[in-house]
C-alpha cells in the first residue's frame, strides 16, 4: 500500500511545465469530412518531438509551438508542415532550458 502512495504522490508531483500537451481533435467540415492529423507530442528535456499522422483525405497544415520556462529563452513557433492523406510527419523544437508546454496547430489546405 505504501509504495502505491508514493507511485501516486510521484505522478501527482510531477511539474506542469513538463507536461506535453497535444490539442488534436479531429473537427467535421460542413460537408461531413473529418478533418485533423493525430500528434503525439515527447518532451526530453529541452527538445521536443511530435509525430502528426493524417488518416483523413484532406491535407492538414500542421505546426509545432514551443513555449520555455525561462523569460529570456525564446519561444518558438514552427512553420507548417503538409500533413497529406495517410501521411507521418516529424516536428521537432527545443529550447535552451527547459520547456514549459507544446501544442500543435492545424491548418486546412487552402
Amino acid at each position: 500500500m505504501a509504495s502505491a502512495t508514493v507511485a501516486v504522490a510521484f505522478v501527482l508531483a510531477l511539474p506542469y511545465e513538463a507536461r506535453a500537451h497535444a490539442r488534436v481533435h479531429p473537427t467535421e467540415t460542413r460537408s461531413g469530412d473529418l478533418f485533423g492529423a493525430a500528434c503525439r507530442i515527447r518532451v526530453d528535456g529541452s527538445h521536443v518531438t511530435a509525430y502528426c499522422h493524417n488518416p483523413y483525405p484532406a491535407t492538414d497544415h500542421v505546426s509545432l509551438h514551443v513555449e520555455c520556462v525561462r523569460w529570456w529563452d525564446l519561444d518558438s513557433d514552427g512553420s507548417p508542415v503538409a500533413a497529406g492523406p495517410a501521411q507521418t510527419v516529424e516536428l521537432t523544437g527545443r529550447c535552451w532550458k527547459e520547456v514549459r508546454s507544446a501544442w500543435i496547430s492545424h491548418r486546412r489546405a487552402a
